[in-house]
């Protein structure tokens, strides 16, 4: 064939770039144009109302206050305790006090003798024995009701009753609805079982309180949750007549 003059090589020459280019180009134009009009406001029309993502807040599953009270038996059930004690002070801190006496803070979380007396923790009251627990609850829930106090921290036991059975159910049947208990070993009420896997056996009274399973959690995790969830609610060197309702009489 032969070649085209001169004159004409030119022409030929950019018919044949000028498609190629635009091929090239295309897809960067449009990464181009993508990019700026990522940074561009979208406009909406007035009369449309913006959708916002629904906000869901966490709720424990687990409820120490779902009943005025909680036995727990079984492999699990000391587990449980802490994991319903930590929920308490957790979730509930601002508006509830926990009352676990001594020996069951020193099996629940390790605390020793001189660990986290009443007077440094504003969720936490651990009174000597169960005897000054009990003792406690009976006198803030008569002050309460001679005084007609109705806004007031929640009243939550954490303790082994063995020793105070009959006590516990009656000081519960002369206040309802004044606190709640979670109880270990032997109580007469009713009872949710814990295996060593975690999975809750329960009465339908309690299945409320409880999810299927409830996680281990040992002695010294324990530990160091209580101690973040108090350092994160801070501590006051307020005097012990905090936790009433009422000042105390003279």
């Amino acid at each position: 064939m032969e070649s085209p003059p001169r004159s004409l090589r030119p022409v030929v020459l950019l018919s044949l770039l000028v498609p190629a280019a635009a091929v090239i180009c295309y897809p960067f134009r449009h990464r181009v144009f993508a990019f700026a009009g990522a940074g561009l406001p979208v406009l909406r029309t007035p009369d449309v109302e913006e959708r916002r993502p629904a906000a869901f807040g966490y709720r424990p599953v687990l409820d120490p206050f779902a009943v005025p009270a909680m036995g727990l038996s079984g492999p699990g059930a000391v587990s449980t305790a802490r994991v319903l004690a930590l929920t308490a002070l957790g979730y509930h801190g601002d508006d509830s006090l926990v009352v676990i006496p001594r020996p069951d803070a020193t099996t629940l979380f390790g605390l020793a003798e001189d660990e986290l007396l009443d007077d440094e923790t504003p969720g936490l009251f651990i009174p000597g024995n169960l005897d000054a627990a009990v003792a406690y609850l009976e006198t803030e829930l008569v002050i309460r009701r001679n005084t007609g106090v109705t806004q007031a921290r929640r009243l939550l036991l954490v303790a082994d009753c063995a020793q105070e059975i009959g006590r516990i159910e009656a000081l519960l049947a002369r206040h309802p609805g004044g606190a709640s208990a979670i109880l270990l070993g032997p109580w007469t009420g009713e009872q949710a079982t814990i295996d060593d896997n975690g999975l809750v056996s329960a009465p339908p009274s309690l299945a409320l309180g409880f999810p299927g399973c409830v996680p281990a959690m040992s002695r010294t995790e324990a530990r160091d949750h209580l101690l973040a969830v108090l350092a994160q609610h801070g501590k006051t060197r307020e005097s012990s007549p905090r936790r009433r309702s009422s000042p105390r009489r003279p």
